[in-house]
């Protein structure tokens, strides 16, 4: 992948983006790996994902000229990175672990083109793992008197490390709206529920109440609107009416951890553009 790219895009929809696109890299005879788009008929916006190259160098200054001349006439804005690039990842995790364990694992072996600098958790408990790790941790401890000045510390942890997106692997606080703004579209959740159904607390031991068939988890955009925010990717799991409510936890919890690192992989690789109150992921 020496030298190789993304470019991303989106504008509103009309003739000629795929042609114009596409127009460029052939004037400068740069290969075309892998394109996908999409034409979303209701919000009439236009989404693009190109994987390009090798470049002659690894600089693409070169092309940002043609692209300022094409946002300019679509509308567009894009993005050009190179695939190289890992972006720097702040997880926040409370008092269940399974999902930070997974991400860390993860990372560490290459499966998660991600850099994490940082863990940042309300417990202390933690700590030992990201020691393991040679990772960064901050005991950030929270109540309904501290959240904004802690809020204030993990927004200028972020800045300090160039975090370029948050993860909350099962961080069992809610973000206030001023943390959802400044990290708007830069925040993934994954909620233990298969989203819109058994919201709130404890939604195995509703399941098990209600005697389901599947299980599953959600991973999305955080938003001021608890639980609401775009959603990247869902997975279920089927169970019965042998399992008891351990059983379910312990087989959300695998689901739980595959969804996020899905969600955080994909968001890496430059595949999940945000569209209104939904998500396109190619």
């Amino acid at each position: 992948m020496a030298n190789d790219h993304f470019l991303t895009l989106s504008c509103p929809d009309k003739p000629g983006i795929v042609h114009a696109v596409t127009g460029i890299f052939a004037a400068e005879k740069i290969n075309i790996i892998d394109l996908q788009q999409f034409s979303d008929p209701v919000t009439e916006k236009f989404f693009m994902r190109v994987h390009f190259g090798p470049t002659p160098t690894e600089s693409t200054d070169f092309l940002r000229t043609h692209f300022e001349k094409l946002a300019g006439n679509y509308s567009m804005t894009y993005d050009i990175r190179p695939v190289a690039q890992k972006p720097k990842v702040l997880i926040m995790v409370s008092k269940i672990g399974h999902c930070l364990n997974d991400l860390l694992f993860r990372a560490k072996t290459g499966q998660l083109p991600i850099d994490i600098p940082l863990i940042v958790s309300n417990h202390p408990d933690f700590a030992p793992l990201a020691a393991s790790y040679g990772i960064e941790f901050q005991h950030l401890p929270v109540n309904k008197d501290t959240k904004a000045a802690q809020e204030a510390q993990i927004l200028e942890l972020v800045k300090q490390h160039n975090v370029e997106l948050i993860v909350l692997a099962r961080y069992m606080q809610v973000l206030s709206p001023t943390l959802c703004e400044a990290m708007s579209g830069k925040i993934i959740n994954i909620h233990h529920s298969f989203l819109p159904s058994f919201k709130g607390a404890k939604p195995y031991h509703q399941a098990y109440d209600r005697g389901v068939k599947i299980i599953g988890a959600t991973a999305h955009f955080v938003t001021a609107d608890l639980d609401e925010g775009p959603i990247i990717e869902q997975r279920v799991a089927r169970v019965d009416h042998s399992m008891s409510p351990k059983a379910l936890v312990d087989e959300g919890s695998n689901v739980e951890s595959q969804v996020l690192a899905a969600a955080v992989k994909w968001y890496a690789e430059r595949r999940v553009f945000l569209n209104g109150t939904r998500t396109v992921v190619f």
